[in-house]
């Protein structure tokens, strides 16, 4: 092996990701500028409402969702209380507006680019496997060229987040577009539907369940990669764990990593039950 020339990869790799960040500029400044406008839009909306009244709100929809005072309803409210109790409410909020920012980008690129590749099988052979690229390497590999392209901070956390957690949106709309029953999609075809009207009014409505399948996973990946995403500046919850591990806090990164549980848990259950509420 030692008389077989090395593949310049490493070289190529980092000439490329150099040529981009000094030639590409006008592209990822945009970027990075408006992705910082939108995660801190969301924190002024969240930071609107004092805690007790955003606890109010989260119960009322919890409630709503589900027309029962369930468990989530009640454990919204005390869990919320706890993190407001514990001083991670400011915290929160910041990963919460991070996460929401991450979630509705990865949804608004893949939920079309799903649609894209149920409907030609060209664009499927490119696009299976570069999810599934996105999906088996490993999350700290996108902070590399993350913080080449937009610098230390939310952008390239919101970034990261959103290659690491696009592909269920991708694969779940896709699937669910295909599943849908071929004679429904004959009978709309018999009667002139134009691929526009078959596309929205039957197979996206049958295939809510799954794309709401798919917004949930993706939502939740978003939240795993809050405290990857600290290691590069990124504000909130991830980065009181990042610091308390570098400082062996043991009881304020319990406290914290139990915030971030709290978080999601309440963010799965109403996305499920928004999901099962629309399929009624």
């Amino acid at each position: 092996m030692n008389n077989i020339p090395t593949i310049p990869l490493v070289n190529f790799i980092d000439n490329l990701v150099e040529w981009l960040r000094v030639h590409a500029s006008f592209i990822f400044n945009p970027i990075r500028d408006f992705i910082n406008f939108t995660v801190e839009l969301f924190i002024k909306i969240f930071s609107i409402f004092p805690p007790l009244l955003f606890i109010v709100i989260i119960a009322f929809l919890a409630y709503y969702l589900t027309k029962k005072i369930k468990g989530i309803t009640i454990f919204s409210i005390l869990s919320l209380l706890l993190i407001w109790n514990l001083g991670y409410w400011d915290d929160m909020i910041i990963t919460l507006s991070i996460v929401v920012t991450s979630a509705l980008i990865a949804i608004i690129i893949g939920v079309p680019l799903g649609i894209w590749t149920s409907k030609s099988q060209r664009v499927e052979k490119v696009i299976m496997p570069l999810l599934d690229f996105m999906q088996t390497m490993p999350a700290f590999v996108y902070l590399i060229p993350a913080v080449s392209f937009f610098g230390i901070g939310m952008a390239p956390g919101v970034i990261s987040s959103v290659i690491f957690a696009m592909p269920p949106a991708v694969r779940m709309t896709n699937l669910g577009i295909k599943e849908v029953p071929n004679d429904l999609v004959e009978a709309a075809d018999s009667f002139g539907s134009t691929p526009r009207q078959k596309l929205f009014e039957l197979e996206l409505p049958m295939a809510k369940p799954s794309i709401m399948a798919g917004i949930n996973q993706t939502l939740m990946l978003t939240l795993s990669m809050v405290v990857v995403a600290s290691m590069i500046g990124a504000p909130g919850l991830g980065n009181v764990i990042y610091t308390s591990v570098s400082r062996n806090d043991v009881g304020v990164g319990f406290a914290s990593g139990i915030a971030i549980v709290i978080l999601a848990v309440i963010l799965d259950r109403l996305t499920q039950a928004l999901s099962k509420k629309n399929n009624r």
